[in-house]
């Protein structure tokens, strides 16, 4: 399926998708935690202040970890990696319900780490930016 660029295209097709799992985000180096490559890492980030890991939280890890945990909504949307807008929308509509998104974009689509204990609200939130783009698109102009 080719990806889309107009940001109402895409905000019409969000089909927000929940994960069911915890996410936390780890400064790899800074810890000297060794950088293990299992099932549960989603991402690496290289900054220069050292590596950050997106890694899928276990119980364990969920008692002992000291940071937030995040909750991970995939934009189920194949979204062109040259799209203008969808990031600045989806920001936009989390900030009005007062949630924060760490958005990481992959080839074919974004992900949005909100926190864990606001997943629900989030996803509703991105249904109805989805369902009203939908509405707009079909009011005449």
């Amino acid at each position: 399926m080719p990806s889309a660029q107009n940001c109402n295209t895409l905000l019409i097709g969000l089909m927000p998708q929940l994960c069911n799992d915890s996410w936390t985000f780890e400064k790899v180096l800074e810890t000297n935690k060794p950088l293990t490559l299992d099932d549960t890492l989603f991402a690496l980030v290289r900054e220069d202040e050292g590596v950050t890991a997106i890694r899928r939280s276990h119980q364990q890890a969920r008692e002992a970890q000291p940071g937030p945990l995040f909750a991970r909504i995939t934009l189920q949307v194949y979204s062109d990696l040259e799209a203008v807008g969808l990031t600045a929308a989806v920001s936009q509509a989390l900030t009005e319900i007062n949630v924060c998104a760490n958005v990481v974009a992959g080839f074919h689509h974004d992900y949005i780490f909100v926190p864990y204990h606001l997943r629900e609200e989030a996803l509703r939130c991105l249904e109805a930016l989805s369902r009203n783009a939908a509405r707009d698109s079909n009011q005449p102009s």
